[in-house]
């Protein structure tokens, strides 16, 4: 059966958040971290802005965003979180702070947000539930069971592209492995794996006018993630008549205390997980090569013991990429945050970026330093119910792929990059790249 959905679905419904009045008589704040304009400019020209924030006002009220995708004339505007003290508390305070109003930056369907964010965008106890029966399929201990698969593929995905001089790194290296692996946890039959991945490109491209390409943006997002429950009822069914050894045949036979997930929770969590486990890691290893490119000591100093010294630099990708943007919660008690009286009611969004480069954290925050150690970064979350499940996950994607890049073409070049134009994740949509292998 196909689900289908109207303009109802698009609105918002009676579930919403506590409301209070104060909030429509707070005064912006000069810096606005709110506009289009804002948003379309990478990360260093952001870190400007944020940088004065965080010595100023590292807890500013912000007007509403200027293009939402489901606008909301009696939006007040939120609170824009930018030190990485101030992230982490949020985080962790999920008696305060909850999610099931909503985790975007943006205004989103209702209807996209049960179909996608599954336990993401869930509270106590019903996260738990959820996240309890996805969580042992990402333990470090099943990472590590098929660590030798992911190893395997990498070393196949960067052997194709070391048969050419120039291929572009997003579309012909970075994205596969992720793809892959998604596939075989989910057991997607090949011949649908492009199609997911490409309705989880969608899903993150509400903000981008290229990529929407003057598309209605609630309904490109609600019709993505159709298409990814439309295939996952189609293999629930599969995995009820013949149990696979994948993780959606231990969701369809899973309970917790003596409760199963309906398909449609199941088909949320596939659609979740489609982009945290394609898109993401994509994103991160092309900004590092760009980084490995521009920071030839760095490269250097990583060659020369890569096994010794990649768990130090792992770290540092993922903190100085930072490709989650920003996530969103919705307080539901008043709080003392950085000095400022937040009120039930009140969204507050913490700015990942700008976390990880705080310099009350990170000396030289700007810099790319792959021994920097500690590195608490946030690129995960600031830890508490919400911190990513797939970050093992990642991390071993990310491994794998560096090693045999540092094998198969240790001399590649990086050029400029295309970025996607998103208030939620700083992506690259394409990268040329110079494989430099030395034939003959």
């Amino acid at each position: 059966m196909t689900t289908t959905f109207d303009d109802a679905d698009l609105d918002f419904d009676d579930d919403l958040p506590p409301t209070n009045d104060v909030a429509a008589t707070r005064v912006y704040d000069e810096l606005n971290v709110s506009s289009d304009d804002f948003w379309s400019k990478d990360a260093p020209e952001r870190e400007l802005v944020f940088r004065e924030l965080r010595n100023r006002r590292p807890v500013s009220w912000q007007p509403p965003i200027e293009s939402a995708v489901v606008p909301d004339p009696d939006d007040p505007g939120f609170w824009a979180v930018v030190r990485h003290e101030h992230i982490v508390e949020v985080s962790q305070r999920n008696d305060v702070f909850v999610s099931r109003y909503g985790v975007m930056f943006d205004l989103l369907p209702p209807m996209f947000l049960e179909m996608a964010m599954s336990f993401l965008a869930q509270d106590n106890p019903k996260h738990d539930k959820v996240r309890k029966l996805v969580s042992a399929a990402f333990t470090p201990k099943q990472i590590r069971k098929i660590d030798d698969d992911i190893a395997a593929r990498a070393k196949r995905i960067v052997a194709a592209a070391a048969e050419k001089d120039e291929v572009d790194f997003v579309a012909d290296i970075a994205k596969h492995l992720p793809i892959e692996m998604f596939g075989d946890m989910f057991g997607v039959p090949d011949e649908l794996r492009a199609t997911v991945a490409h309705a989880a490109d969608e899903i993150v491209a509400w903000a981008d006018p290229v990529l929407l390409a003057g598309r209605d943006a609630a309904e490109v997002q609600v019709e993505a993630s159709l298409v990814i429950h439309d295939i996952a009822e189609r293999l629930i069914a599969e995995r009820r008549a013949n149990p696979q050894n994948d993780l959606l045949t231990n969701l369809v036979q899973a309970e917790v205390d003596g409760e199963q997930l309906t398909d449609f929770e199941i088909g949320a969590v596939m659609t979740l997980m489609s982009v945290a486990a394609t898109d993401t890691t994509r994103h991160t290893a092309s900004f590092t090569v760009k980084n490995l490119t521009d920071h030839p000591e760095q490269r250097a100093w990583l060659w020369a013991d890569f096994d010794a010294r990649i768990g130090t630099a792992l770290e540092e990708f993922l903190r100085h990429a930072s490709v989650v943007l920003n996530f969103r919660r919705t307080a539901v008690q008043e709080y003392d945050l950085g000095g400022r009286r937040i009120l039930p009611g009140d969204k507050v969004v913490m700015m990942y970026g700008s976390g990880n480069r705080d310099p009350e954290v990170f000396a030289d925050a700007d810099a790319f330093d792959l021994q920097r150690s500690p590195n608490p970064h946030v690129a995960f979350g600031g830890g508490g119910i919400h911190f990513c499940l797939g970050n093992q996950l990642a991390k071993s994607m990310l491994r794998s792929l560096f090693r045999e890049l540092h094998r198969q073409m240790p001399d590649f070049e990086a050029g400029d990059p295309l970025l996607m134009k998103t208030n939620f994740m700083r992506g690259v949509v394409s990268m040329p790249f110079t494989t430099n292998v030395r034939r003959g």
